[in-house]
């Protein structure tokens, strides 16, 4: 014990010389550093610890959302108040270049791609913004942001080469200057930009990397679109490239910043965090490469992305849980990171083809917001107390990160903990987890912790404290409540509010723990609700001992502080979100009012506070009739209550001013939805290629001897790359017309479509064969037997159908493997004398890069028929073509042979108003085979809901579907349970605002069997999700442009 002592002192006593904090004050850095001129703006401005907004040290706390994932501007103001209500402040964003320049020269932001009305909701919720708008971004999009046409550009991409630079310069003026207009020198969110992304890695064919030429050009090009807010970066890992240091790099942004993916993407085994993956090193390794900056991470891992076949996202929160975020984002914080970002917040769908081939539609990514927007998931709520703590302390922005290299047993004496550190001029900050991070073991301990008044063993009062496996605590000696000092905290701080001479502290602790505070001359302490609370009183400080539980307890100190002891379950039932604020911040965190905020328990979410003239006005969603308690902030004699517009009855405490009342969640009205295996559908025949006397006279011709492709010579006699001839996006046909010499027996062919593609191969309307697809495969070759003995003379056509999954990224500077093309690569047909006696002819979506349906942009659609007729945009007259017909139950009723039919209907949807009821496509994966081989069904699908297609579906491969035992037992037992099953289970969320809820909507699903013998959608379901009443209000159509006879369709 005695040894224990003379450790612990020895430990305070080094980290009291090591620290050297700095003034919550201090004068931040005015100059913005790379460009030699005077400052461009004295706005938003930085220092080595942290960010400055108009002279206030802010904490940018953040989280990834792309408004391309959800094209439905009018709910982007819903994903941002449900970053608000997390406490975080700021939100970044990637911007497609594919998506907004997929012809070159021609850039196109409107409609869903407009960015005003994203920047306009940002300004409401009060939310800065970091744009990140690459030219590459990554972000597992199609071509890593990278339009298609870049394919054929003869030039090194993410280089120097000039084509390549000037190839970005059309879309780095327009979207430089959309970004400019937001900043916030104009009135604006945008407080940060980052150029390029991630520019971290290279091959040897790029000697000069890192190319500080080539990061200036694009900095340069953004500078000269009117960027005047500081640059920040984001190594991949940190390399210290380009960083300001000192000393500064060539080409240096302003702020240096780096990525962390620690527990990587392996989804797989959702229980296993690998020894030694926790990052301890990034607050020395920050000290050696940018010192003069905040300690900024830019990405930090926020869930994983999950591959095709992968075992769905469902598995990636398991593994990205409340337990870690916890851990890992706490361990960060303790490294002194004041800029931060988490990837993803909200992932969103890759609708539209825009994902890269290495994912799925779906891109919830197990992030703190699902994909149907829904909040219910803990880490969101984890994620609030850890926000809300970081916001309401302000000492935390100068407190000094320590070196940690000795922090196992620091403290506690115990070697199986460890403890870092942040040592503040007043307040110092403690993190303490295990020193194998990965632990599963509850350890009791004791700490001792200098303070204001000597150091101190802690509890005081008796007792131990407890640390469960993978977990992680903040505890605090010397904090300023509001002009109080909380002498230390082992319990965890969600928040503290001051109004008038009262101050209100909310704290936490995990179930079944102990856990002490102290008050400096807290004075006589009243436990006003609950039990389990010890009080005692040393060297003038009031003491509070208590065991965490269910039952919520209230102490009252003569102090004017009131302290509410809650178990971490309870504490995610409150929440803080900022007032409206000065006409200059407006609804952005202002520390001159965030002390004033009402702390508000109210359940399932709460979006906006106001209060004004003795009123309390709320917004907020339901999931059940909830109690509403203002414990801190209400107006000493309320007069009103609200919520969604509506006076509540309340009670106001006439001694705490806390106001209470209950929201009462009414009873959804009942709804129907349609039942798509009645429901009737029009199908029609989506491959006519395949039937005698089809004419392809408008197709491409394959003519061209060359390919500016850069990463892959010709091996045909001309190119059969999709992208040299325009097309970049969904699937690809092509036609191969021959004269037969009677001698053919066999055909090769080698195609390319990105992992889990597929084939087929048709001679003439005969079916030669298919390759299924793999998760593994990007690029297939067989041979296939020619069905029967080809007559001499007579002129024959290959069909073939491929399954364009996106194009790949290009993260590793130099490899080019955005590249990697799409279609046919190489084929032999056997009999012939050469290659040259087959003439070819493409196609992929009408008219390639002059792409038909602006509104929904350059990858919505591929190069079906139906598609290339526009048969899947709302009023398509399928019923009048010549190959249609009509079905009961659509893709459930199927098809006969391989081929592709295309099933079209029309229903009405009258949602109840007020409710958010997201709605969901799911289809049941039959688990006994049905095909003649004895495997999976092979076959694809598409879902098209009002000409957006919100669905790309791979039965054979999987995992966008559900168990088809398991979805029958809770139909005959519980529908209600088999309807969230359906959509909690890789079902395809389709939003409002794609839907009509209150009109006509017109659904198409393509089918294609690759399989001789047909094959049939085993379940095709509308389903709906959890039932909120929400008070977010009325949701906007997307643009739905419908139908037209196109001009040229073939």
């Amino acid at each position: 014990m005695l040894f224990r002592k003379l450790m612990q002192a020895a430990l305070l006593s080094v980290a009291a010389v090591q620290t050297a904090a700095l003034a919550i004050g201090s004068s931040p850095n005015l100059v913005i550093k790379p460009y030699k001129r005077e400052a461009l703006q004295d706005i938003v401005t930085w220092d080595a610890q942290s960010l400055f907004v108009r002279g206030e040290r802010v904490y940018f706390f953040s989280g990834e959302f792309h408004p391309f994932r959800l094209p439905v501007p009018s709910l982007w103001l819903d994903v941002f108040q449900k970053i608000k209500a997390l406490g975080y402040n700021g939100v970044s964003f990637y911007v497609d270049w594919a998506l907004l320049e997929g012809k070159p020269g021609v850039f196109n932001a409107s409609g869903v791609f407009d960015f005003e009305p994203f920047f306009d909701a940002a300004s409401t919720a009060g939310i800065y913004l970091l744009a990140r708008p690459g030219p590459y971004i990554n972000a597992e999009v199609s071509g890593g942001g990278f339009p298609g046409w870049l394919q054929r550009l003869p030039a090194l991409l993410r280089t120097r080469d000039p084509l390549y630079e000037h190839a970005t310069d059309n879309y780095a003026a327009n979207i430089g200057a959309i970004i400019a207009k937001a900043q916030i020198t104009n009135g604006g969110p945008v407080i940060l930009v980052q150029p390029e992304n991630e520019y971290t890695g290279a091959t040897s064919s790029v000697p000069e990397f890192p190319d500080a030429e080539y990061f200036a050009y694009v900095e340069n090009q953004l500078r000269s679109a009117g960027i005047v807010v500081p640059f920040i970066s984001n190594d991949a890992s940190p390399k210290g490239y380009f960083a300001p240091g000192p000393p500064a790099q060539p080409a240096a942004v302003d702020i240096y910043g780096y990525d962390g993916y620690p527990l990587g993407f392996d989804c797989a085994n959702p229980q296993t965090w690998p020894d030694n993956a926790l990052p301890t090193y990034y607050g020395a390794l920050h000290l050696n490469q940018s010192s003069s900056t905040p300690n900024s991470i830019v990405e930090f891992q926020g869930g994983s992305f999950d591959p095709w076949g992968g075992l769905g996202f469902a598995q990636c929160l398991e593994l990205l849980s409340p337990e870690f975020e916890r851990v890992f984002y706490k361990n960060d914080f303790s490294q002194g990171v004041h800029i931060f970002n988490i990837y993803m917040t909200y992932g969103g769908t890759n609708w539209g083809n825009l994902g890269h081939p290495g994912g799925y539609t779906s891109y919830d990514y197990g992030a703190v917001i699902a994909e149907d927007r829904d909040v219910a998931r803990e880490k969101y709520s984890e994620m609030k107390l850890e926000a809300n703590f970081i916001q309401a302390s302000p000492a935390f922005l100068t407190a000094i990160a320590q070196n940690n290299s000795n922090a196992n047993g620091s403290y506690t004496g115990n070697s199986a903990l460890a403890v870092t550190v942040l040592l503040g001029n007043v307040t110092n900050f403690f993190v303490i987890r295990h020193a194998a991070y990965n632990s599963l073991a509850n350890t009791e301990y004791t700490i001792t912790l200098p303070t204001s008044q000597g150091n101190i063993t802690i509890p005081q009062l008796g007792g131990t404290l407890s640390l469960y496996g993978r977990d992680s605590k903040f505890h605090v000696t010397d904090y300023d409540v509001g002009g109080i000092n909380l002498l230390y905290s082992t319990a965890e701080i969600f928040t503290w509010k001051q109004y008038g001479n009262k101050r209100v502290l909310v704290v936490y602790g995990g179930p079944g723990e102990e856990h002490e505070l102290a008050i400096s001359g807290g004075g006589q302490a009243t436990v006003t609700e609950g039990s389990g609370v010890q009080i005692g009183d040393k060297n003038h400080a009031t003491i509070i001992n208590y065991n965490v539980s269910s039952e919520r307890a209230v102490v009252e100190l003569d102090c004017g502080l009131t302290v509410y002891l809650l178990d971490r379950g309870s504490a995610y039932d409150y929440w803080v979100v900022d007032l409206p604020n000065d006409p200059v911040s407006g609804n952005q965190t202002n520390q001159t009012y965030f002390p004033s905020t009402p702390i508000v328990k109210a359940g399932y979410l709460l979006r906006t506070v106001e209060v004004a003239e003795g009123c309390i006005h709320l917004t907020g969603d339901l999931n059940s009739t909830t109690d509403i308690e203002v414990i801190s902030g209400a107006p000493a004699q309320t007069t009103e209550l609200t919520f969604n517009g509506a006076s509540l009855p309340f009670k106001q405490n006439t001694s705490t001013g806390v106001v209470t009342a209950t929201a009462t969640y009414t009873d959804c009205p009942p709804f129907t939805l349609p039942d798509l295996s009645t429901i009737g559908w029009n199908v029609l025949d989506s491959l006519p290629e395949i039937q005698a006397g089809y004419d392809d006279s408008l197709w491409t011709t394959a003519d061209l001897t060359y390919s500016n492709n850069t990463i892959r010579n010709l091996t045909t006699p001309v190119s059969l790359y999709a992208s040299d001839y325009g097309y970049n996006t969904g699937s690809l046909l092509y036609r191969g017309h021959f004269t037969a010499t009677g001698s053919e027996t066999t055909f090769y062919l080698a195609t390319q479509g990105g992992s889990a593609f597929g084939h087929s191969v048709w001679l003439n309307s005969t079916f030669v064969g298919s390759f299924y697809g793999g998760d593994k495969y990007l690029s297939w070759n067989d041979t296939y037997t020619l069905p029967s003995k080809l007559t001499a003379g007579q002129d024959y056509v290959f069909t073939i159908l491929i399954d364009n999954m996106g194009l790949d990224e290009d993260w590793t500077v130099g490899s080019e493997t955005m590249k990697n093309p799409r279609g046919v690569l190489d084929y032999s047909l056997s009999g012939e004398n050469s290659k040259s006696d087959i003439s070819w002819k493409l196609t992929g979506n009408l008219h390639g890069e002059d792409y038909e349906d602006k509104t929904r942009g350059p990858l919505n659609e591929g190069g079906l028929y139906a598609e290339r007729q526009g048969y899947h945009l709302p009023g398509a007259p399928t019923a009048e073509t010549s190959s249609s017909g009509t079905c009961a139950a659509g893709p459930v009723d199927g098809l006969s042979a391989a081929g592709v039919n295309f099933y079209t209907t029309t229903f009405e949807l009258d949602m109840p108003v007020g409710y958010d009821i997201p709605l969901s496509f799911a289809f049941a994966n039959v688990t006994k085979p049905a095909n003649t081989t004895g495997g999976v069904p092979a076959y694809r699908c598409q879902i098209y809901v009002n000409g957006w297609q919100f669905g790309k579906y791979v039965h054979n491969i999987g995992p966008q579907d559900v168990s088809h035992s398991i979805l029958l037992i809770l139909l005959m037992l519980m529908p209600l349970l088999a309807d969230i099953y359906l959509f909690r289970n890789q079902s395809f969320p389709v939003p409002e605002g794609i839907f009509d809820y209150h009109g006509s909507n017109y659904v198409a699903v393509s089918l294609w069997s690759l399989e001789a013998g047909g094959a049939s959608v085993s379940d095709l379901s509308l389903v709906a999700g959890a039932v909120i009443q929400s008070g977010y209000g009325s949701v906007g159509l997307a643009p739905m442009t419908g139908w037209e006879r196109r001009a040229g369709a073939y």
